[in-house]
């Protein structure tokens, strides 16, 4: 491993991930990324992911952090608790990315690359710019909800990207601290638009490269009717609150 590359943490929250979790520590190891590392964060997942999480980390092909949560509270908490750890084990670069293989890894090092090279504080693997896609087996219905989101998300709060709800991102740690990622309060599709917010109320630019968004492989979706709710509701609170700037 290459110490002197700055440090990529990738944080993947997981519940009940089991059979996805060793995909994608085979497809991140295969990309050869200096100084990669994973922090797995289990939210106490029934299925054992967290203890295929711990046999990763003592003989994984690529160095592996596990943190172990004890309750389940929603996407944004976990995230907000792997960044944080990331953070304070000396990340430089922070990618979030879902454990559902949704998210391409191999876009890790394109992402990498353009914070290194450009101004933007954070990359967001978008499925809306020219070379993006959404997975062809998508029904017509959450292809309009998607699309719906990212239009109603920007007519408030002006954030000049394509795909405002995408969970897929490459963070400077030192956009990370400016926006106070601890004190993130929303969860679910509604945390990606409140770190988006974070960083644009600042003056911080977002850049975003193309992706394939594919559909989960193994196990269930976790999108819940609170959460949907919530992602209606949150891009008002932050255009006219207070906790978030």
């Amino acid at each position: 491993m290459d110490s002197s590359s700055p440090k990529t943490t990738v944080v993947v929250p997981t519940y009940n991930e089991r059979d996805n979790l060793p995909r994608i520590v085979e497809r991140l190891a295969a990309l050869e990324v200096p100084n990669l590392h994973l922090l797995v964060v289990d939210d106490n997942s029934p299925d054992g992911t967290g203890e295929v999480a711990d046999k990763l980390a003592i003989d994984g092909p690529i160095p592996i952090g596990v943190l172990h949560r004890t309750e389940k509270d929603g996407l944004g908490r976990a995230y907000v608790a792997g960044m944080s750890r990331a953070l304070a084990e000396g990340a430089d670069i922070v990618v979030q990315m879902d454990a559902d293989l949704s998210h391409p890894c191999e876009t890790v090092p394109v992402m990498i690359r353009t914070l290194e090279t450009t101004d933007a504080a954070v990359v967001l693997g978008s499925r809306y710019v020219p070379g993006g896609a959404v997975a062809s087996d998508w029904p017509w219905h959450r292809k309009a909800l998607s699309a719906w989101a990212n239009f109603y998300v920007n007519a408030i709060l002006r954030l000049g990207v394509k795909d405002a709800t995408a969970g897929f991102k490459a963070w400077r740690a030192s956009t990370l601290d400016a926006i106070d990622v601890a004190s993130v309060q929303c969860n679910g599709y509604a945390f990606q638009v409140e770190m988006n917010y974070r960083t644009t109320s600042r003056g911080m630019k977002i850049a975003e490269v193309p992706i394939r968004f594919e559909e989960r492989t193994e196990g269930v979706s976790k999108m819940s009717l609170g959460v949907q709710l919530e992602s209606a509701l949150v891009p008002w609170k932050l255009r006219f609150g207070k906790h978030a700037k």
